[in-house]
């Protein structure tokens, strides 16, 4: 198995499972170091494969496309949780170098799964999951613990951006609930006195080597993220140790390699708690494409390409703004109008992010924008000036 641990050098191919704005800034970050990228996605029209050297058009489980892939790329990675496990399998067994590997993958697609391997990760790093319980029959209803409420019901699988949960006030309302999710199975969250949300950003290569970029503090609007600034405002020094140790621990306990996001709640006591595990790049490091030495594409093209790490050293201090489609339609209900960009690039240290989607829809993620300071001050009054032209409330 030597071989495989040999670097794949530029100018050779590398996979991405998934065309979407994720796909897109990892093709770009590909290219820019000399490899041809190969996409593979269902979709006509995506962000990644207008890019990308070769398109595959076709399911993520179609056996001749899966075979073609093998065929080109030497390594694949994915920039969505949902790809079908079987198909990194498949990849993995056509002898191609899977990061990360499925079984890293689908700890992510399973609520019920990451909850428990949250759970077991407390004993070594002191950081579970928020209480939970899960339900998958109708007899759960009953025994569901009294203390969890309120609480938050979300589906065990697909569920992102806010999509597949509902809030719970009463153990009364939950028979409800489920029955408005499908009844498909759940898990019950309790609902935690939350201080404020953050993320932290772990590497892994195949060589076992392990970085950490500083942990971003994040809020969300609707589900969705809204800003993420690092350094992160309201985070203690310790309790950032706390984070970026935990996470070093997890990425090496599931024997990851590549980019992993792992979001944590800080609750208003000063406890910690895990909320969930991202296997892929994450909307909350985009901050380290202009932030960082290393951006977090970069370091996914470095851990599947066997190179070594980039640095993950801040050199500026950060605010990013997520834009949503609901830009388009400011001026109008009916018809798009593309955003007024020139007046955002009146401020010389906004970075523009666009992610090359046809078409701008309500909700839908179209790019971002890192608001770059001296200071973290100046940063997050650099994202404000820049969301008041927008339009956007910060």
């Amino acid at each position: 198995m030597s071989d495989r641990m040999e670097p794949i050098l530029p100018g050779s191919y590398l996979g991405i499972l998934g065309g979407g704005q994720l796909g897109r800034m990892f093709t770009q970050a590909a290219q820019a170091m000399g490899y041809k990228v190969c996409v593979l996605d269902p979709g006509a029209d995506s962000p990644a494969g207008s890019i990308a050297e070769k398109y595959i058009q076709a399911n993520y489980t179609d056996k001749a496309a899966l075979q073609e892939m093998a065929s080109i790329c030497q390594s694949v990675s994915t920039e969505f949780e949902n790809v079908p496990a079987q198909a990194l399998d498949e990849l993995e067994a056509l002898g191609v170098f899977v990061a990360p590997r499925s079984s890293c993958v689908s700890l992510a697609q399973n609520r019920v799964a990451e909850k428990k391997f949250l759970a077991t990760w407390k004993a070594e790093t002191n950081i579970g999951p928020v209480p939970y319980f899960v339900i998958e029959h109708d007899a759960d209803i009953a025994n569901a613990p009294a203390d969890l409420f309120p609480a938050i019901l979300k589906t065990a699988r697909m569920g992102y951006d806010g999509k597949g949960q509902v809030t719970v006030h009463a153990a009364q309302e939950l028979t409800l609930a489920w029955n408005e999710l499908g009844r498909v199975p759940c898990v019950l969250e309790k609902r935690m006195e939350l201080d404020f949300e953050v993320s932290a950003l772990v590497v892994r290569g195949y060589d076992d080597a392990v970085v950490a970029y500083p942990v971003s503090q994040n809020i969300h609007r609707d589900g969705i993220l809204h800003t993420s600034t690092v350094p992160a405002p309201s985070l203690k020094p310790q309790q950032e140790k706390k984070i970026i140790d935990a996470a070093k621990a997890l990425i090496r306990k599931i024997d990851y390699v590549g980019v992993l996001c792992v979001e944590f709640f800080v609750l208003k006591g000063g406890d910690i708690v895990a909320n969930e595990i991202a296997p892929r790049p994450h909307n909350s490091g985009h901050y380290t494409m202009n932030a960082c030495v290393t951006s977090q594409f970069e370091q996914q093209v470095r851990a599947m390409a066997r190179l070594p790490l980039g640095d993950t050293r801040l050199l500026s201090s950060v605010s990013m703004l997520n834009l949503l489609g609901d830009l388009w339609f400011e001026g109008s209900e009916d018809r798009p109008i593309e955003p007024a960009w020139n007046k955002v690039l009146a401020h010389p240290d906004a970075k523009l992010h666009l992610y090359g989607k046809s078409e701008p829809r309500m909700g839908r993620k179209m790019g971002h924008i890192n608001c770059l300071g001296e200071s973290l001050n100046q940063a997050r009054q650099s994202c404000a000036a820049v969301a008041g032209e927008l339009g956007i409330e910060l």
